[in-house]
């Protein structure tokens, strides 16, 4: 193992210089503590890895007569006028105009005249940004700014220059020197990658990696430098979840279910269609986990309308089969409620008994319910995070299925586990998370994917259009039509009441609007998150039987709602959706025979709000919108990852690195296949780099 240090004490002090509060840096005083506190810095760590978010390369600058128009360059010359000009009132425009002797460009700002008195005739300067042309003169706007020496050489010139995020009382210059301080103190950390490791991959040491990434001497040392850490972001996150799994389900003995037993063999007959292929494959799997030695794991993704629910009622047969219990808890009532309509019917038509458990549940109903449970004359309940309730016991609870589990907060996924011991968890989502994003954020869970819609339906059974503000007439005929044609509506609001701060049009509202001035002759109801539970269900009733003709709801219909005469819906404030969860709305109309369509009203004011609504109208394939919405977004801390106690990626994209992703994944499984609590020698630097990655919130991560 290598890092530097002989002895243990030396290794644990060089840890712990790591955790240093910043002030422990050269020049960090107690006012440079408060502005790196603006950038979420507070240790020597921190500072260490608060990384370049971009570089001036210097020793590839362009010259002003070659550079090409539209391509991302750094170019150097001395300035030679300063302009601030004001074509009209609360205008102003800055202009400073550099030269190099072959040509010249001119560095734009808008509304920022200050910027002017930054600079002065003759200095030398460093632009970096994307170049412009604009009436014949090249520009670039909001360019990055680099003072250089006066010097046409030197140790300043034909180098790689560092570019930190700073704030208010850190220049950039000023950030370069506490990171350099800062990489003295924590010069001696131990690197935490056991060396055979580093050696099989190539991967740098870790200090030569921390120096190049701020630092580089030549593009391939940063190349390098970037290869490992990203390796090492995503090896972290990647050791976190095999530890995790290893403590769940390797570790623990699991409950082996009978899958092929009369109860699965009714449930089958019992079905009105036959399995796709995707969904027979799923089963499959699922199936071969619960009758393993070991808990199962397992995520079943599936877009809109693939038929999750049916793969998961095999499950819960199987549960039967084996004389124990099984539980799916949905995040609100409605999807509840839903589950209980769809599967019931199913488990009456193969014998098996189950009930309906949720907030709302009456006192006698609820009584009778939980007695059902502890004696074990209920082998299914559907419900809300009210089969968790402290009260609610079950006599041999073997499967607990949770569905859209990232609305769950870990607490609430551990109160299920702990209902039963040696649990078998099935989690499910109708969210298309693209492979690489999956193995990032849920990657202590194996992975089975439906994407085969049932039926011989067409790939434009749904078809989704944009529509301006002069269509709306267009859009409410298209409702009128399909609800003469026996069918419904929904409108979909992204607020539930009017807000001063916003134009978006409120759900309450909108539904008054509706009811009076534009289809007075039919019946509006009303569906927003915030209604009681027991006026949700009513609502969502009145509409599913036909009493309602539109239903105004919020975004509570996004998930597992299922009406099949629903056809037409309209999408207010479009934009202001995220491409996912429009997906997920539109999966709410053509769940019948009939076609659905679904008209978007947006106005978006970005090239990136334009290309989303054009994205979710060229295609109805949600998992192609994931990907896309990926690499337009990248993972941020999306899918829960902050609720799950893992640290944010700085410097690794799941979309982009998806190589490295994957050997992390296998290094990581095989490191804890070898040695599961890290306590080889060998293994002990990593032991403490993730406990300093994750910190207090290892408990949550290694409880699952």
């Amino acid at each position: 193992m290598s890092g530097g240090l002989a002895a243990p004490a030396a290794r644990i002090a060089a840890l712990h210089r790591w955790a240093d509060p910043v002030s422990a840096v050269r020049f960090v005083d107690a006012r440079r503590v408060e502005a790196l506190a603006r950038l979420d810095v507070h240790t020597v760590g921190e500072l260490v890895s608060h990384y370049p978010f971009r570089y001036l390369d210097l020793t590839t600058t362009a010259d002003l007569r070659t550079v090409p128009a539209g391509v991302d360059a750094t170019v150097v010359g001395r300035v030679h006028d300063i302009n601030v000009k004001r074509p009209r009132q609360k205008l102003a425009i800055t202009e400073v105009a550099i030269v190099d002797g072959t040509g010249a460009l001119i560095g734009v700002w808008f509304n920022q005249p200050h910027v002017a008195r930054s600079f002065r005739v003759g200095e030398r300067v460093a632009f970096a940004g994307t170049v412009t042309l604009d009436y014949g003169l090249k520009q670039m706007r909001n360019p990055f700014v680099e003072r250089l020496p006066d010097a046409e050489s030197g140790p300043e010139i034909a180098r790689i220059l560092p570019v930190h995020r700073t704030t208010e009382g850190l220049t950039t210059n000023w950030l370069r020197r506490l990171v350099t301080e800062a990489l003295l103190v924590a010069a001696d950390v131990p690197d935490p990658l056991p060396a055979s490791l580093r050696a099989a991959h190539d991967l740098v040491p870790l200090a030569s990696a921390l120096r190049s990434i701020h630092f580089p001497d030549s593009a391939t040392a940063l190349a390098e430098a970037k290869r490992r850490l990203v390796f090492d972001e995503l090896f972290t996150v990647q050791l976190a979840m095999s530890l995790r799994r290893h403590q769940l389900v390797d570790a623990r003995p699991g409950h082996a279910h009978t899958v092929d037993g009369p109860y699965v063999e009714r449930l089958v007959a019992a079905l009105p269609f036959e399995l796709t292929s995707d969904q027979a494959e799923a089963v499959m799997t699922i199936l071969a986990d619960m009758a393993g030695a070991h808990p199962m794991n397992r995520m079943l993704l599936g877009d809109v309308g693939t038929g999750k629910t049916a793969v998961a009622a095999h499950a819960l047969a199987a549960c039967a089969d084996s004389g124990t219990q099984a539980a799916m808890m949905a995040p609100t009532e409605v999807l509840a409620t839903q589950y209980a309509h769809a599967v019931g019917p199913l488990l009456d038509a193969a014998g098996i008994t189950w009930a309906l458990l949720t907030g709302s549940t009456a006192a006698a109903e609820r009584a009778r319910i939980l007695g059902g449970l502890a004696d074990g004359s209920l082998t299914v309940a559907f419900g809300t995070h009210a089969l968790i309730q402290p009260d609610v016991a079950y006599r041999h609870l073997t499967l607990a299925i949770v569905d859209e589990q990232h609305r769950f907060g870990v607490d609430q996924r551990l109160a299920l586990r702990d209902k039963g011991e040696g649990l078998d968890l099935l989690v499910m989502t109708a969210t298309p998370i693209p492979r690489s994003l999956a193995l990032t954020a849920y990657g202590d869970l194996e992975t089975s994917y439906v994407r085969q819609r049932p039926g011989d339906r067409p790939a434009d059974h749904v078809t989704t259009r944009v529509v301006p503000t002069s269509g709306r007439a267009e859009a409410y005929a298209a409702v009128r039509a399909a609800v003469a044609a026996g069918d419904r509506a929904y409108v979909v609001c992204a607020l539930i009441d009017e807000s001063d701060a916003t134009q978006a049009r409120a759900a309450t509202s909108e539904a008054r609007r509706l009811q009076r001035s534009v289809f007075p002759d039919l019946k509006v109801g009303l569906l927003t998150g915030t209604m009681p539970p027991a006026e949700k269900r009513a609502a969502m009733e009145r509409f599913r039987a036909g009493e309602t003709d539109v239903l105004v709801a919020t975004t509570v219909i996004e998930v597992g709602v299922d009406v099949p005469e629903a056809t037409v819906m309209i999408v207010e404030d479009a934009e202001r959706f995220g491409l996912a969860q429009l997906h997920q709305l539109r999966g709410r109309v053509g769940r019948g025979e009939k076609a659905g369509q679904v008209l978007l009203f947006a106005d978006p004011k970005t090239d990136d709000g334009r290309a989303r609504m054009e994205a979710i109208a060229s295609t109805n394939d949600g998992f192609e919108l994931a990907e896309y919405d990926l690499r337009l977004r990248g993972e941020g801390d999306v899918l829960g990852q902050r609720q799950s106690g893992l640290p944010a990626l700085r410097l690794a994209s799941a979309a982009r690195d998806h190589e490295l992703l994957d050997l992390a994944r296998t290094e990581a499984r095989s490191l804890v296949a070898e040695d599961p609590t890290l306590e080889r020698p060998e293994h002990r630097p990593l032991a403490g780099y993730l406990a300093r990655q994750l910190g207090d919130a290892w408990r949550r991560v290694s409880a699952g």
